[in-house]
């Protein structure tokens, strides 16, 4: 934390919960995306906001008002989609799924190229990318298409030369062999993936469960929020199996390091 102004690094902590700048003198409290907030209210935001909590329900519980609280979550999804892995390798899984549902007629279709579609993300079919490493971290990211020119450069900036990539068969994919990498083909099993030799290849299904199951249950989003809450659920997915206090504690640190 600095002071927002003179930013010097130096602070004092007054028994008020205010700051106190060693070099000019200001005090202030901290501040989060331009709101004055005390750390222990947003301590609390963030508790709630990791047990997946409506923001009806955080209203309830925290003294705050609607726009600061959807202000604050809205920098955590931010932040959050910030924290996630540049570079896989290894042995790395790769596949695509779409979000959402059929265009059903040529008229939704025409709003769409217009910019005219302002519903959830329900009323169109999203393609998304991922890629998965066999340690378990996650990244996924939303794409215009599913061919080889719009997969291929992700997966050559996400994944280091040299490493295993398991795919299916579905031409977005031919020709990494090509690019550097091992290529491996997996055949889709009942649910699961498999390859030749019984060996399970399923993390990034499971990933898309996961995640599909999130969404379903915010009841619909606005395309234009998708890329945060693609972000959070990634982030959570990546730090599921850290105990809930350290997740607490992390984001809260990453929070509070965008005051200013």
């Amino acid at each position: 934390m600095k002071c927002y102004r003179c930013s010097n690094k130096k602070l004092w902590k007054l028994k008020s919960g205010k700051y106190r700048c060693a070099l000019c003198k200001t005090s202030f409290r901290p501040r989060v995306a331009g709101i004055c907030i005390s750390r222990n209210i947003l301590k609390k935001i963030v508790s709630e906001f990791l047990l997946e909590h409506s923001t009806n329900v955080i209203l309830e519980r925290i003294n705050i008002s609607k726009y600061k609280l959807l202000k604050i979550l809205t920098l955590l999804r931010i932040v959050m989609t910030k924290d996630l892995p540049e570079v896989f390798e290894g042995i790395v899984e790769v596949d695509e799924t779409y979000l959402g549902g059929q265009m059903k007629n040529k008229r939704q279709k025409e709003r769409l190229k217009l910019g005219k579609n302002r519903k959830g993300f329900g009323t169109i079919k999203q393609p998304v990318f991922g890629i998965l490493c066999r340690e378990g971290k996650v990244y996924a990211e939303i794409v215009l298409n599913t061919e080889a020119k719009d997969l291929q450069p992700l997966i050559e900036k996400r994944v280091k030369k040299g490493s295993i990539i398991c795919s299916d068969s579905w031409r977005g994919y031919t020709g990494l062999a090509a690019k550097g990498y091992v290529h491996r083909f997996v055949n889709h099993g009942k649910k699961e993936y498999s390859d030749k030799k019984g060996n399970h290849i399923n993390g990034l299904e499971g990933f898309w469960g996961y995640l599909k199951r999130k969404l379903a249950a915010k009841g619909g989003i606005r395309k234009e929020k998708l890329s945060l809450f693609l972000g959070e659920y990634i982030w959570r997915y990546n730090n599921r199996k850290i105990p809930y206090k350290q997740r607490e504690k992390l984001l809260f640190k990453m929070l509070m390091g965008v005051h200013y």
